[in-house]
């Protein structure tokens, strides 16, 4: 009898050992979509880091029951709806990716959600696509952003303009979704706070020479031009011709403009600019930051601990439902975002994975403070800076 306990105890201890090796050899993939050409591409490369960072957090834990997580990476180009909708297709379809961090750009991530992830049933979590409109989507429970809205980032940045004393403003906006959102929510916000907004005009990206629009800009005038477009783009080309014609030294810069390229480019010409992007002073964000050093990156550029936290996100709400499925676990993305639960910061997925397989709640608190409100995005913190000695330096978070 003991020899037919220890032969059934031993059969079982195979089959066992044969599904967690069979759960483990299955791949998971999901799919990271962002601008790696076009007007924000020397942002792009850390925000995808910040994603696959994550990625081999769960896959080093063990801890993954479902598989191995695999990034597929393709290009949304910022820009060109058709080829984000046509780079999306090929994930879904070609790749058989699971769910997708991104996209980047607002509109591009507006095609994608309506062309492709709401036919196929697919979770997106993006990044930084900050639109308003994006508030209101039909997206059928799919689509979630640690990013928050532009309906804040225009509050923000009127508050920030006028604590620095300005009392009109001049706004060119790059002509999409973006653009059109952030500025009109800066203006109706400044002007509700008792400010002039002179002008509000869009550019075009990709123009060589922006001196008529800047001329327009001049004409109206303005203490501080609000630049609203991309530091790869059309919104790098107005600085440079504001600079070269003298029509503006002093420009406020949101999360677009913000990043090393607008220093390399102007250094200590833009002096005295200022400028506000998503960030938080949580201890998340610290402990994410160390992390992204050790893994060769800067984990302080522009939405890059937005993109640690959308890729954990979906892992963590896919171990809750026990599913790569996206039907069945885009109902837990809220539930893991939010509280009650234990607070999971950066490093810490191994222990959500263990807390969640044991029947716990998790709160994911993330590298960006998330705290998923209303449609399922960011309520939102801010990190305003300066530019000092060619420098972008924090001044302080909001």
């Amino acid at each position: 009898m003991k020899k037919l306990l220890l032969t059934a105890a031993a059969a079982a201890l195979v089959t066992s050992g044969a599904a967690l090796a069979g759960s483990h050899s299955k791949e998971v993939k999901i799919g990271v979509i962002f601008g790696f050409t076009g007007p924000i591409e020397s942002l792009t490369p850390p925000m995808a880091a910040g994603a696959e960072l994550a990625m081999k957090e769960v896959n080093d834990s063990g801890k993954f029951g479902l598989g191995t997580v695999t990034a597929i990476r393709a290009d949304s180009t910022c820009v060109d709806s058709a080829a984000s909708t046509a780079a999306m297709e090929r994930l879904v379809t070609s790749d058989g990716i699971a769910a997708v961090v991104g996209g980047d750009c607002s509109g591009v991530t507006g095609a994608m959600l309506q062309n492709v992830a709401r036919p196929n049933g697919i979770v997106m979590i993006s990044p930084s696509a900050t639109s308003p409109a994006l508030s209101t989507a039909e997206d059928d429970g799919l689509f979630f952003r640690t990013s928050p809205s532009d309906a804040r980032g225009g509050e923000v940045g009127a508050a920030i303009l006028m604590e620095r004393g300005a009392k009109s403003i001049a706004i060119t906006y790059t002509n999409n979704d973006y653009g059109k959102g952030l500025s009109d929510s800066l203006q109706a916000a400044f002007e509700a706070m008792g400010g002039t907004v002179t002008i509000n005009a869009a550019h075009e990206d990709g123009k060589g020479d922006y001196s008529a629009e800047v001329g327009a800009l001049a004409a109206a005038g303005g203490d501080v031009l609000a630049v609203i477009g991309y530091l790869d783009g059309g919104g790098s080309g107005v600085i440079r011709s504001a600079l070269d014609l003298g029509a503006f030294d002093t420009f406020y810069l949101p999360d677009g403009m913000i990043g090393d390229t607008v220093t390399a480019n102007f250094g200590a010409d833009i002096d005295g600019s200022f400028g506000a992007l998503a960030g938080t002073d949580s201890p998340g964000a610290s402990q994410f930051s160390d992390m992204a050093s050790a893994d060769g990156f800067d984990g302080t550029s522009s939405y890059t601990g937005e993109s640690y936290d959308a890729a954990a996100l979906i892992m963590l709400s896919m171990a809750a439902a026990n599913s790569t499925d996206s039907k069945m676990f885009k109902d837990k993305v809220l539930d893991i975002a939010n509280a009650p639960g234990e607070k999971i910061y950066p490093g810490e997925l191994a222990k959500a994975l263990e807390i969640i397989a044991g029947g716990g709640d998790v709160d994911y608190v993330g590298a960006s403070a998330v705290e998923l409100i209303g449609p399922g995005e960011s309520a939102g913190s801010y990190r305003e800076v300066d530019v000092k000695g060619g420098a972008l330096v924090t001044n302080k978070y909001r």
